[in-house]
């Protein structure tokens, strides 16, 4: 089997997601005592439902992406220069997510009519969509880094169900202007779509599973 050269990038990426996904719960704050003095932890706790909703939203975006990452390099086996550039641009992207997220729950518990903070969560999930179509159309680019025993079929189904990603997250971008809560739904069923891939994805990535505990 084609030798993989893409261990330490995958490393460091797996180091990223885990210190950003770890770094999360810091937003959720313990009570003062004067807090709890004056309206007890339950009350407290109630009022903490917008930093523990950014906590599961971010989680579950991050983990998410993690997986769609870990899907692409199952198949790309080498790396250059121009990838790791387009990795860290991704990576940048996800370890920035928690401010938007935090930002935007914060603001609607305040002012349900306020749409700042949705065009800005809307705006870096746009970017996210991006940067991963730049790293695998590059990746993948006359099978430029992919290995050599891909399986066409699942390569070609990647980037079918990549290839609206930018244009349907520029539809929940404009839907931020206008409806906070349609863009978030349409965020949630984006994200649902990019953590369930087809069937034949499913299949070859079990094949290539077992392929690599074969040749161990």
């Amino acid at each position: 089997m084609e030798e993989k050269e893409t261990g330490r990038l995958e490393a460091f990426s797996d180091g990223v997601f885990a210190v950003a996904i770890t770094l999360l719960v810091l937003n959720i704050r313990l009570p003062s005592d004067t807090q709890l003095q004056d309206a007890g932890l339950a009350s407290f706790l109630g009022n903490q439902w917008p930093a523990l909703l950014a906590f599961v939203t971010s989680f579950l975006t991050i983990g998410i992406m993690w997986i769609n990452h870990h899907r692409l390099f199952t198949h790309i086996r080498r790396t250059d220069t121009g990838l790791m550039l387009l990795n860290l641009l991704l990576l940048l992207v996800i370890v920035f997510i928690p401010f938007p997220t935090a930002l935007l729950a914060q603001q609607y518990s305040h002012n349900q009519g306020e749409h700042v903070s949705t065009v800005l969560y809307a705006g870096v999930n746009l970017l996210m969509a991006i940067a991963f179509n730049l790293l695998w159309r590059y990746a993948s680019y006359h099978n430029r880094l992919i290995s050599k025993d891909a399986d066409k079929h699942s390569v070609n189904a990647i980037s079918r169900q990549y290839l609206f990603g930018p244009l349907l997250y520029l539809v929940v971008f404009g839907l931020a202007w206008l409806n906070t809560p349609a863009s978030l739904t349409f965020t949630f069923i984006l994200a649902l779509f990019f953590a369930l891939p087809p069937r034949s994805l499913l299949v070859t990535v079990e094949k290539v599973q077992a392929q690599q505990d074969e040749a161990e």
